[in-house]
């Protein structure tokens, strides 16, 4: 169930994001010859007037082919004389490189802001539903039903080792006769630094409940036990329509800010030789936050989905061949030289660095696998 949802989530945010430069290529008037769900070889194919529309096999992707984008010329104009002439004068017009560079620039944008746009809606939905957040932050004054959460669980601590996860709800705690039952983090903290035995936590995973027994451990705090969780008082907001398009505007903006110096702050540790690969997923990895996801609540999943949007977002606006960020990285050095790069040239990069990625892709896939065993 877990491998089914998260490529629906996948092929979802896919189709948003290649109809974005789809409907902006159309609005355009440029020819699109091609709307595609994953990657060859085509499963389905059926083509609706001047467009086939796709599902392919290989489901971590899309595209959409657009004409003359990569300098290609029709090679369907098999009529006769005039007809031809006639045909190949209008397909001229409405190449994608026949068009000023500014439109051909927002052609290649509209996927990352459909991406963008997709998420705002997500997290606006959140927002009306009731979404998660803390006694201590933005709302405050208006967090309703308060519980004590579990924020974060260390690897390999006994919490971790007893199967707690971040997002499960503590419903009490015991320690010999003592018991806590409030939803005040510190005071939770304050009980477990205090305890000198094996500590009975009852939790609840979505709306399953569950009991563990864990045993504190000194080292992890300094000075008293501690068995490895952060812990936060976490309630829910719930909005009217028009706020909760606000506030996911804001929040949106927000998670773009965060994404983007992470990815920056990834970039520079990678050139430096320092960074960290474990800290990346792929889409094994992906698909088990998904099913965690999945058990904590469907809000919970419309805003991971929204993450997962966003992320694709700053990613595909990286200056890297074969991505839109690549893509208009070379439109901005054809505005600043004056003239077309050869596009012997662009296929060659552009090729190559989607063999990186594909490349890259495996590896980190391969590396969550390993995870796994």
């Amino acid at each position: 169930m877990t491998i089914v949802l998260f490529l629906i989530i996948l092929s979802v945010l896919v189709f948003v994001h290649e109809l974005g430069h789809f409907i902006s290529a159309k609005r355009a008037g440029i020819r699109v010859d091609e709307f595609a769900i994953g990657f060859p070889p085509r499963i389905y194919g059926k083509k609706v007037g001047e467009t086939v529309y796709s599902l392919n096999l290989i489901p971590f992707g899309g595209y959409v082919k657009i004409f003359g984008e990569d300098g290609e010329e029709n090679a369907d104009l098999t009529q006769t004389n005039v007809d031809m002439m006639q045909i190949a004068e209008t397909d001229s017009a409405r190449k994608f490189t026949s068009k000023p560079r500014y439109i051909q620039a927002l052609v290649l944008v509209s996927g990352i802001l459909g991406n963008i746009v997709f998420a705002w809606l997500l997290i606006s939905v959140s927002f009306m539903s009731g979404i998660p957040s803390s006694v201590d932050g933005r709302y405050a004054s208006e967090v309703q039903n308060p519980r004590l959460t579990i924020a974060t669980v260390l690897p390999d601590s006994p919490a971790g080792k007893a199967g707690l996860k971040s997002g499960d709800v503590v419903l009490s705690l015991k320690d010999g006769t003592r018991v806590f039952s409030g939803s005040e983090s510190e005071s939770a903290r304050e009980f477990i630094g205090e305890s000198k035995g094996i500590l009975h936590i009852e939790y609840a995973r979505g709306e399953t409940p569950s009991v563990v027994d864990v045993e504190p451990v000194r080292g992890i705090v300094a000075g008293k036990p501690a068995i490895g969780i952060g812990l936060e008082t976490i309630g829910t907001v719930r909005f009217g329509v028009f706020r909760s398009l606000y506030e996911g505007a804001l929040t949106t903006w927000d998670i773009l800010r965060e994404v983007t110096y992470g990815l920056l702050g990834f970039i520079k540790e990678a050139v430096l030789g320092q960074a960290d690969l474990g800290s990346i997923s792929g889409p094994v990895g992906i698909a088990g936050l998904v099913g965690e996801a999945r058990v904590l609540g469907w809000v919970y999943l419309l805003s991971f989905t929204a993450f997962i949007s966003l992320n694709l977002a700053v990613i595909n606006l990286l200056p890297i061949p074969a991505l839109d960020g690549g893509r208009l990285l070379f439109l901005a050095i054809e505005g600043i030289i004056r003239r077309p790069i050869p596009v012997k040239f662009t296929r060659a990069v552009n090729t190559g660095g989607f063999i990186l990625l594909i490349a890259f892709m495996l590896f980190i896939t391969y590396r969550d696998i390993v995870k796994l065993l």
